[in-house]
């Protein structure tokens, strides 16, 4: 497909949720990288304008860089599907999905994949009582967010109160979930069905094991390992993993899954999955992609390509 198959293109970028400065910082990278492969393209903040006005300003296809509720989360999707126009990334449903951590986990459960145990919690009390029942250090956060938006790490009881409070200030929907200790990493998928592929794994090395929101986007304190220097064998068994977590969700286009390998016993467990991937100059897809012989405008480009409906007319 060529720039001007596209048509016109708008980006959509900034909205409302907790991670708005990300997504500009995203949205402002993929809108550069379109225009300079030819793309008519325009950025649309959907926090500033309506949806209705893509439909009167003869927009044919957008390219989705907003993340967390209210782009990520298959509300988005679902405008555009009644619109007609075809967008980037998984459909109504699996993006819904997946930005529900409880109801992935629970999908990938089902499906006989490893994920950490987890409790959902309602109060403080209960978030001691999931303390006690997952074991020291615990993850604390809110259910539908993300980019460590309102994650704890809790490492004692007296702890527990207020990783509550500040989980439950972001979503009243708030987990708690085992820590697992070993090597972080992370992999992206390209592609939809039968056709997708894995790409590079990428190990994630943080200040004090810390990647936080600060980490991953403000600072070069942290370190992405890519090739990753995992022990032989371990990067495709996290892949074939990875793609196995994407089709059962009913993903397509593109998206990015994270994963803790246990220390001890060097197993895999899959912590979640985004379907709208960070697009920024810290962001772990493009450097993935590049490892793989994929340039940030190539990657744009071809994402843009699989813009698509669930339903088409």
């Amino acid at each position: 497909m060529d720039a001007k198959a596209m048509g016109k293109v708008a980006v959509l970028m900034g909205g409302r949720s907790a991670e708005r400065e990300v997504s500009l910082m995203s949205g402002t990278g993929v809108l550069a990288a379109l225009k300079s492969k030819g793309v008519d393209a325009h950025a649309f903040d959907p926090a500033e304008r309506g949806m209705d006005e893509l439909k009167r300003e003869g927009f044919s296809r957008c390219f989705i860089a907003l993340h967390g509720r209210f782009g990520e989360d298959g509300t988005v999707q679902g405008a555009l599907e009644l619109l007609g126009i075809p967008y980037t990334g998984p459909g109504v449903m699996a993006s819904a999905v997946a930005m529900d951590k409880l109801m992935t986990k629970r999908i990938w459960l089902a499906e006989g994949l490893a994920t950490p145990a987890w409790r959902q919690v309602h109060s403080a009390e209960q978030t001691v009582a999931a303390y006690h029942a997952l074991g020291s250090p615990m993850i604390v956060k809110p259910v539908r967010e993300g980019s460590t938006i309102g994650l704890t790490k809790v490492t004692t009881e007296a702890q527990c109160a207020a990783a509550y409070e500040l989980a439950a200030k972001q979503d009243p929907l708030v987990m708690c979930e085992q820590f697992i200790a070993g090597d972080e990493v992370t992999c992206p998928v390209l592609g939809t069905g039968d056709g997708a592929r894995a790409l590079p794994v990428i190990r994630i090395v943080a200040p004090d094991g810390n990647y936080d929101y600060q980490n991953k986007y403000f600072t070069d304190d942290t370190k992405y390992l890519v090739p990753c220097g995992l022990p032989e064998g371990e990067e495709a068994v996290i892949q074939a993993l990875v793609l196995q977590a994407f089709r059962t969700l009913d993903c397509r286009g593109w998206a990015r899954a994270d994963v803790m390998i246990d220390a001890a016993t060097r197993k895999p467990w899959l912590l979640e999955i985004n379907t709208s991937p960070g697009m920024t100059g810290h962001s772990l897809v493009p450097m993935s992609a590049k490892a793989a012989g994929l340039s940030y405008e190539d990657l744009c480009f071809s994402l843009l390509a699989t813009a698509a409906l669930d339903n088409p007319a």
